[in-house]
């Protein structure tokens, strides 16, 4: 990522590997993301609990693409799906 780029938070997981899927999935998107948690180094995954969780950063631009990622689909055909009430 380049060192001036305006960075955003686009999501917040409880976990570390909630956020590194998070993670892949906006890479094999093509947008560059990384991880933002306070950790003590990788020593002490707990203390991202205790704060804001793991935070998904990307370079401001790259917001509404990234959450589009991120937000689940929904699948419009069980909208149209009807029960056969008959026997």
């Amino acid at each position: 990522m380049e060192h001036d780029a305006k960075l955003v938070v686009v999501q917040s997981c409880g976990g570390r590997v909630e956020a590194e899927l998070a993670k892949g999935a906006l890479e094999n998107a093509g947008i560059e993301a990384m991880i933002q948690s306070d950790t003590a180094g990788k020593m002490r995954d707990h203390l991202a609990w205790t704060g804001a969780g793991f935070r998904i950063l990307v370079r401001e631009e790259d917001a509404t693409p990234a959450r589009d990622v991120l937000t689940p689909k929904t699948d419009d055909a069980e909208g149209d799906f009807e029960f056969d009430r008959d026997p």
